[in-house]
């Protein structure tokens, strides 16, 4: 399927009232999609934090479809779908997991940095400049979405949240990754890491729109899911590593279900 280019998404949303995408956001993704799959360029520490990401939805994905985990690729036959995928960097792992993929960001040239990227490696990603609601609007259902630090970018979370899942077939599961509101976080994701270690550019994240687990459960709870507790993820300054955690204070991840 050709990936569906809508170069003026914004201001169709705005006239048609759907408010899940901040242009600004849209803005300053868009002048690093260049840098996506640098290892060393500006998106490196979501290089770093992808291996916990992938091993994650891995073991959740496949436990809940029951599937071998082991297996070349478990997620054969599954729809799913990575919403604000950025240029692809875990809508390609899905992809060589069997998953069938639509990969949607509002943001074309990050579109086309994962359509070029995608087609180097030879792999069929259905990706798409759009917003949820786009998808939804055309009835699309998936078994898995993907809604990794999104939530903490777009307009109206409540509103993104429910529009997302809406489109999680009954059994299907959402997982989520997003950055939690505490002071905690503002010492270690804003001042430590945008600031001091320069792992991100000043100002790609706004405290104040950090979610809680709490305020995401409510959420996922609004939009008919069932959510899991979440798991932590925290950085180990003397490996280098991301690791899975029970401290949920900065980082962390969750996974939610639609009843059959």
């Amino acid at each position: 399927m050709q990936p569906l280019l809508r170069s003026s998404l914004g201001k169709r949303l705005e006239m048609s009232g759907q408010i899940s995408v901040d242009d600004a956001e849209v803005a300053k993704f868009s002048a690093l999609a260049a840098e996506w799959w640098n290892p060393s360029g500006k998106f490196g520490v979501l290089h770093k934090f992808n291996p916990v990401r992938l091993a994650f939805i891995r073991e959740q994905v496949t436990a809940r479809f029951g599937r071998d985990p082991m297996a070349r690729e478990p997620l054969v036959g599954l729809k799913l779908l990575d919403i604000g995928c950025g240029g692809g960097l875990l809508s390609e792992p899905m992809a060589r997991l069997g998953a069938l993929v639509t990969g949607a960001d509002p943001s074309e040239k990050n579109i086309k940095t994962a359509l070029v990227h995608a087609a180097e490696q030879g792999l069929a990603i259905d990706y798409r400049v759009a917003a949820a609601e786009d998808l939804a609007a055309e009835g699309m259902k998936f078994d898995i979405i993907l809604n990794m630090e999104v939530i903490e970018h777009v307009r109206d979370p409540a509103a993104f949240m429910g529009v997302t899942a809406a489109m999680l077939k009954p059994g299907g599961v959402m997982i989520t990754a997003t950055l939690n509101r505490t002071f905690k976080s503002f010492a270690l994701a804003i001042v430590g890491a945008e600031y001091v270690l320069g792992w991100l550019p000043k100002g790609t994240h706004q405290w104040e729109k950090f979610i809680t687990p709490d305020e995401l459960s409510g959420m996922l709870k609004s939009g008919g899911l069932v959510p899991r507790e979440p798991v932590g993820v925290t950085y180990n300054p003397l490996s280098g590593e991301w690791r899975r955690a029970r401290d949920t204070d900065v980082n962390y991840m969750a996974l939610a279900e639609r009843p059959h």
